[in-house]
């Protein structure tokens, strides 16, 4: 049966997932012949992954992304790799290509990652972030570090790795080499053939990842691709997910007088950017999150049933994280969190005028900006998005620019604004009802020995659409990284028993594919 061909409906999914949330767990020969050779390597998996985050790998310098590509090589042919070193062209992060033909598999399983990461110069590091520091749990007052060297017996699976890129994204690099290794060690071998697709500039925006996919179709060629990037559920139970929500970003900038006026003399009559942006932003966006934008809702596709279901199975975590983020009150007049990541979003994640507190000038500023990302859900793309919010702001009587104005340009419209936009990427939602689909979930709940939860969609976004437009491939989430890593941020982390799992669950799926996908 092909992987594309019509599945059952949402009833299996709402009957499978509830029957499988009432079993015991079950002993399972893969998983606990797994964890016996992780209980035995500890200290040899985190050297190894240790290693890793020590190298630079931020995208815009490509030089240290070579260097990742070099070491990841190293790491693919020491398991029997064929590796190859995919770009766009001199000069761009190239993606390491690694193929592991297995005798006798008939079928082919991708595994995604990327090994390229955020900028670490925030302030409040507590160390160098790309010298991995083991430490004894999450940040807080009584946070020690720990020597492994040093350690005898196993390792407190609640210990953290923290580094730039612990979480996000190169654990499950060393989690899915280190399934393979298990396996081998078990006697085992995978039943599928084994391919990975690291990518060098996913926190860059991935600028160059369509044209590494076209000009490697048939090479980049598999039965189903696996998105080993995100956390797991915040309850901490493993989860799956079958989308991802796209991503616009926009810089936006308006403009006052050409240079900073007293308030007394000039105020209520020259107008303010500062005022005018604040006021521009509350007619984009009302403060339950809803896009005030005309005809920004039109293209959003409904949800299906087995996706309804599956949202409403997810455990509840809402008052846990009103609770652990300091929360009074969350956007959407009570929804759940889940429904709300369904949604389109538009975040302001900056803004700037001017200067405040001790800074502050009793003066009007000369311009305003702000940043936005608008989060995207099928069947809106990035284009369609720009197009909606650029003719909002023209019916708002604003004048668009591309490059900074001039006095003519200022004095000859009433309302200036510059913009730019980066248009990333549409979002994706897998059918969860496909045969693929349920082969996934059935072995990544036997990893982890019971119940797990299945998300149609992540709120964050990752660029699943560039794969399956350009691939034709099914893909499907498994992520294994703390919900709480601080990814993005300062002190990222990893949980050890998030890494162990991860092992597990990637085993699980190498050495059971092949079977539940038939011939």
């Amino acid at each position: 049966m092909s992987w594309r061909s019509a599945g059952l409906g949402g009833a299996f999914l709402l009957v499978a997932v509830t029957v499988a949330s009432a079993q015991p767990a079950q002993p399972d020969p893969v998983r606990d012949k797994v964890r016996a050779y992780r209980a035995a390597h500890e200290k040899e998996i985190v050297g190894e992954l240790d290693g890793l985050l020590a190298l630079p790998n931020v995208a815009t310098r490509v030089a240290d992304i070579e260097r990742n590509a070099d070491h990841l090589t190293a790491m693919l042919e020491r398991r029997g790799f064929a590796v190859q070193r995919l770009s766009a062209g001199p000069g761009t992060p190239p993606a390491v290509y690694g193929e592991l033909r297995v005798p006798g598999a008939q079928r082919t399983l991708m595994f995604y990652a990327h090994y390229d990461g955020q900028p670490a110069g925030q302030k409040g590091w507590l160390s160098d972030p790309f010298k991995p520091v083991l430490r004894s749990g999450p940040p807080g007052p009584n946070l020690k570090d720990i020597d492994l060297q040093s350690v005898t017996g196993p390792l407190d699976p609640e210990w953290r790795i923290y580094a730039r890129s612990a979480s996000d994204d190169k654990s499950p690099i060393v989690a899915i080499l280190t399934a393979l290794d298990a396996l081998r060690a078990s006697g085992l071998q995978p039943s599928v053939n084994v391919k990975l697709f690291l990518e060098g500039e996913e926190e860059q925006g991935s600028e160059h990842l369509g044209t590494i996919l076209r000009r490697n179709t048939a090479l980049l060629a598999a039965d189903a691709w696996l998105l080993c990037d995100g956390p797991v559920h915040p309850t901490r139970r493993m989860q799956i997910y079958f989308g991802a929500r796209g991503v616009a970003g926009m810089e936006l900038t308006v403009y006052g007088p050409l240079r900073p006026l007293h308030s007394g003399h000039y105020g209520n009559w020259a107008p303010n950017p500062a005022v005018e942006l604040a006021h521009l932003i509350a007619e984009m966006r009302d403060e339950e999150g809803r896009i005030l934008i005309p005809g920004f809702y039109d293209d959003v596709r409904p949800l299906t049933v087995a996706e309804k279901q599956a949202i409403a199975l997810m455990p509840p975590v809402e008052a846990a994280l009103e609770d652990e983020l300091g929360l009074g009150r969350t956007e959407g007049k009570g929804a759940r969190l889940q429904d709300r990541l369904m949604d389109p979003a538009l975040n302001v994640r900056g803004l700037r005028s001017a200067e405040v507190g001790e800074g502050a000038a009793n003066a009007i500023p000369t311009e305003a900006q702000v940043s936005i990302d608008f989060r995207l859900v099928p069947d809106q793309t990035p284009q369609k998005v720009k197009d909606k919010v650029e003719a909002f702001l023209r019916a708002k009587g604003w004048h668009l620019i591309t490059e900074a104005p001039d006095k003519e340009t200022l004095k000859a419209f009433p309302k200036v604004a510059r913009i730019a936009w980066s248009l990333d990427y549409a979002a994706h939602r897998t059918d969860m009802s496909l045969p693929v689909s349920r082969a996934v979930a059935t072995l990544v709940e036997r990893a982890a020995g019971g119940p797990i939860v299945q998300a149609p969609m992540l709120g964050g976004s990752v660029p699943m659409s560039t794969f399956t437009d350009i691939l034709k491939v099914p893909m499907i989430g498994v992520p294994i990284v703390n919900h709480d890593n601080n990814q993005h941020g300062i002190n990222e982390n990893l949980r050890l028993q998030n890494l162990w799992d991860g092992i597990e669950v990637y085993a699980e799926l190498m050495a059971g594919m092949g079977t539940m996908m038939g011939k």
